[in-house]
Order: structure tokens, then sequence, then C-alpha cells
């Protein structure tokens, strides 16, 4: 896995990765392998039939690493670092995918009707990894920031 400070870490160094794409007549098919992820695959999910107005995720993460595709339809991420700049991905094609790294907060808004989300993750779940209030994130940022 890449070397990685979440506690450094900052929102413009997030963009949308492009996944292989195979086009052809009869369907189009795309695959995530090895190389395509900088961290092993320890836990793959699903987020789906998200009533219209609602928000998912809303946390941040100490280690894991996520990498969010839309399977169907789309969705937005919005993500900060903690600083107060905010930036917003959209994400609409299943051959795109978001790589959220440990120390970035994330909230999936705006699903559309038959939206999925496939999130694969660096390991199994844990709640003591979460960071699910917003204020307390931004206290766990500084104090990480000023240590270093």
């Amino acid at each position: 896995m890449k070397e990685h400070n979440p506690f450094t870490v900052k929102v413009d160094s997030l963009s949308l990765t492009a996944l292989p794409r195979i086009t052809d007549p009869r369907g189009n098919l795309t695959f995530v392998q090895s190389e395509h992820v900088p961290f092993p695959i320890r836990r793959v999910f699903w987020v789906y039939d998200v009533p219209g107005g609602d928000a998912r995720g809303a946390h941040a993460h100490k280690e894991l690493w996520q990498m969010l595709v839309a399977l169907s339809g789309s969705f937005d991420v919005m993500v900060t670092d903690g600083s107060g700049t905010w930036r917003t991905f959209t994400l609409k094609r299943p051959f795109e995918a978001l790589l959220v790294p440990p120390g970035i907060w994330n909230t999936l808004v705006d699903f559309s009707s038959g939206a999925v989300c496939l999130a694969l993750v660096s390991d199994e779940f844990s709640e003591a990894d979460y960071i699910r209030d917003y204020d307390r994130f931004v206290e766990w940022k500084k104090s990480g920031s000023e240590a270093q």
C-alpha cells in the first residue's frame, strides 16, 4: 500500500480514476484487479435503494481506504479534509472510481433512482476506525497535524 498520512492528506489531491473498459456491441465490461487499487481489498459492499433526499456515509476513517464506484445510476460524493475546503465528485459511470484515503470525510448524496454504490475497502469492519461526528473529525485532524 502506498505511504499515506491521514493527518496531512488534502482534499485537493483526490480525483476520479479511470478503470479499464472494454467496449463491445454485446455489452461493455469493466474490471478491477490489484494494480488498479493501492491497497489489498479486504471487504466489498454496496449501497442501494437509498430513499430520495437521504445521505449515506457522513464519516471519515482513521486507517481504512475506500474505492467507490457507481455501478448503476449516479450519486455525489462530498469530501473534505477538515480545513473548510469541500469538493464534490459525481459518480455516474461504472468505469470511474473515487479513491477515498484515510483522513478524508465523505458524504454520499443525491442518489438517482436505481443507483448502486460499490465500495472496495482495505479492511474488515471496525467501528473503532470510524469518526462519525464532524467536529470530532476536525479536532482529530488538528491534533495529528500539530504532532507532525
